[in-house]
């Protein structure tokens, strides 16, 4: 189930303009992301991806370790957008994953706010987005995938419970490839979509399920309680409060509230 990943096959199977185009790909990294920052640090093509068999330091949104066992799909890639084509990054990397894994896994997806990609209400991808700014314009940015693909999460009891795979949701076993494939052109359009001036954010607003529940939203020191009722324009979650008030959160963790 847990084959090695080819590369070549990926180089094959990529439909791409430029995402993917320069590959690295490594069969143990300790993160994807450092070694992506290394490689755009000195002036790596915008499209550049970084992916690796399994990580030993894999990160995730808030400072989280992010658990990279063998058998999921861990890459990086190098972008280079303006500065107002940074914030929508997040929005584009959580469509990009939910299309393709519909394309290739045939698996109803939805998003958690802001970017977790979610089967059967399990999370089956973490993405983290990161970026180095030079003055007011965009050095270089990164967007961190990591997916569960022919993972047994019955081997990591510590997510287990609110976490799932491709395997385990399709019944079958997927090729890692195709779906790096699927998911790097997907990225691209996306990107470019944002490029051309076209908004993403109504497609990833109508496959949210947070919204309309309610929830609790913790944001560094900060938590706040009430009613997921929207997003605006860039993506933040506009949260109503018992009082009737209404606060604009552009980043947290969601966890739903309980009664």
């Amino acid at each position: 189930m847990n084959a090695r990943f080819s590369s070549k096959t990926l180089r094959d199977a990529l439909t791409t303009r430029f995402v993917g185009r320069r590959l690295e790909y490594r069969a143990v990294l300790g993160s994807t992301q450092d070694l992506a920052r290394r490689l755009a640090q000195a002036g790596a093509a915008e499209g550049t991806v970084v992916l690796a068999g399994r990580q030993t330091a894999g990160r995730g949104r808030l400072g989280r370790s992010f658990i990279s066992p063998r058998g999921g799909l861990y890459f990086t890639v190098v972008l280079r957008p303006a500065l107002e084509q940074l914030r929508p990054l997040p929005i584009v990397a959580a469509l990009a994953v939910a299309r393709g894994l519909e394309r290739v896994a045939g698996l109803r997806t939805a998003l958690k706010w802001p970017n977790d990609v979610l089967v059967g209400g399990r999370k089956i991808c973490g993405i983290l987005v990161e970026s180095e700014l030079m003055g007011q314009a965009v050095s270089y940015a990164l967007v961190g995938i990591g997916v569960n693909v022919n993972t047994d999460m019955a081997a990591y009891p510590e997510i287990a419970a609110i976490a799932t795979s491709v395997t385990a949701e399709a019944g079958r076993s997927v090729s890692r490839e195709a779906l790096a494939a699927a998911v790097l052109s997907e990225l691209e359009a996306l990107y470019l979509a944002v490029q051309s001036g076209r908004r993403v954010q109504d497609e990833w607003r109508a496959r949210l399920e947070t919204l309309g529940r309610q929830v609790c939203v913790t944001s560094g020191q900060t938590v706040e309680e009430g009613l997921a009722e929207d997003v605006d324009g860039d993506g933040s979650l506009i949260l109503l409060r018992p009082d009737g008030s209404r606060v604009s959160i552009a980043a947290g963790d969601v966890t739903l509230r309980e009664g």
